[in-house]
């Protein structure tokens, strides 16, 4: 007769207790468990005794702020025996002076020092904000005023961003000096009677003190040219709302304005008679007359026989009066009538060859502009190896004084973009959020921090 196997029988067959029984692997396991965590509280209770709070923290600080990594009440203010989650603003104004943004921006309340400067993500520059922080503003910019001023649409220089305003709308450059961009990049004519000569951008825009090329040592920069309200150099206009840009970086973000005496007096002579190699000074009109009476005072008191002056015919001019044909004048008249010679070639054929004239003697203000981003930072020793024309193309095309040679946005974004092989985009790279121009000094708190083994 066959065997009946019901499962009420082969139930009866398992030992409920086998779990209870030791075995070496259940053995093992215990005793690993209470070793991992003997060793996790006494690593933990020997970096607290050793007042290491890198066990606490959420990453590593950024360098500036490296010293810090063990002073978390320093930035995370302590409340009811717990530090706050994140810096208190109170905290990095300790240190910082953040000047407020806009003031007049909606919604008014202004985001936490944190929010953007976020620490404990390794050795990173803490003022690389992302563009998401930007954006959550200027990606839809509106004011209480209700004119935002700029455009209000940019999420990130490759989303939204518009033209630079100097090349919005036809733009022109306020500089009355006339001058010919294309004439001077072609080989031309050192002088009257010198070699040829290719001019270089660099030999008449820099911004650092260096030998200029085509300098006349005996046209100095006169200080009071050079202080004179007709020589005005001006920035771009700054509007009230206007962020002014942190300290420079290097001390030659923007270039020197153009001078005569540096740039342009190795070629242009301002020669003014016959009698003399020497020009006149490129100063103002009242310095230049003083030099020409001297000059020809000091000439005819050496030349007395001058006086006697005869008539050329080869100056008769029809419909004038015809003079004597021959005079004999005094020193004052001889040395006026030269002078008034002197200063209407001067004025009708070598200032008008630059300046814009007014009634005489008055010349029109240079108005040399030497900041045309206003709202954003830009460094030129940063760009030095590149060359000039690769970013200002049209300097050797342009013709007019009125040209603005900036380049392009487009420029910018050759190189500038997102991704490992092009140069840092991201807002912070030339825009700053903080309005230093307000910038107050901070009233120092802390004493330095006590490092260990004596910082060895």
């Amino acid at each position: 007769m066959a065997r009946t196997r019901t499962t009420k029988k082969l139930a009866q067959r398992i030992d409920l207790n086998y779990f209870k029984r030791p075995t070496a692997f259940k053995r093992a396991k215990f005793w690993l468990s209470v070793l991992a965590l003997a060793l996790a509280v006494g690593w933990i209770s020997w970096r607290g005794f050793a007042r290491d709070s890198r066990v606490y923290s959420s990453g590593r600080m950024s360098g500036a702020h490296a010293v810090l990594e063990k002073q978390c009440a320093a930035c995370h203010v302590e409340k009811a025996g717990e530090f706050s989650s994140i810096a208190a603003d109170r905290a990095c104004l300790t240190c910082h002076d953040g000047p407020i943004h806009h003031e007049n921006e909606v919604p008014s309340g202004l985001p936490a020092c944190a929010s953007c400067h976020r620490e404990h993500r390794g050795r990173i520059e803490l003022t690389a904000a992302s563009n998401q922080n930007c954006a959550t503003c200027h990606g839809n910019l509106r004011v209480a005023s209700g004119d935002a001023h700029y455009p209000s649409k940019i999420d990130s220089l490759e989303v939204g961003h518009p033209e630079f305003a100097a090349l919005r709308d036809g733009g022109k450059d306020p500089g009355t000096i006339r001058l010919n961009h294309e004439v001077h990049m072609k080989p031309i004519r050192l002088g009257p009677t010198g070699p040829i000569v290719q001019l270089e951008c660099a030999d008449c825009h820099r911004n650092y003190q260096a030998e200029w090329k085509y300098a006349a040592s005996e046209h100095p920069q006169p200080a009071s040219y050079q202080a004179s309200a007709d020589h005005a150099i001006v920035s771009a206009p700054q509007p009230p709302h206007g962020l002014q840009p942190y300290a420079p970086s290097s001390g030659r973000e923007r270039m020197r304005p153009v001078e005569f005496a540096t740039a342009c007096s190795g070629c242009h002579l301002l020669t003014f008679d016959k009698r003399f190699d020497e020009g006149v000074p490129h100063d103002k009109p009242e310095v230049v007359h003083e030099f020409l009476v001297k000059k020809f005072q000091e000439y005819i008191a050496a030349h007395p026989a001058e006086l006697r002056v005869e008539r050329d015919p080869k100056r008769d001019l029809t419909g004038k009066p015809m003079p004597a044909k021959v005079r004999e004048l005094t020193p004052a008249q001889w040395v006026s009538e030269r002078t008034v010679d002197a200063e209407t070639l001067l004025w009708r054929k070598t200032c008008k060859q630059c300046h814009v004239l007014l009634e005489h003697p008055k010349i029109a203000p240079a108005a040399v502009r030497t900041q045309w981003l206003p709202h954003a930072k830009f460094d030129h020793d940063a760009h030095r190896g590149f060359s000039c024309a690769s970013c200002h193309a049209k300097a050797l095309t342009s013709t007019e004084t009125s040209d603005v040679l900036v380049p392009g946005i487009e420029t910018c974004k050759t190189c500038h973009a997102p991704g490992p092989e092009h140069a840092e985009s991201r807002c912070f790279e030339c825009h700053t959020y903080h309005d230093w121009a307000k910038r107050k000094e901070v009233k120092a708190t802390y004493v330095l921090p006590v490092l260990p083994n004596g910082g060895k």
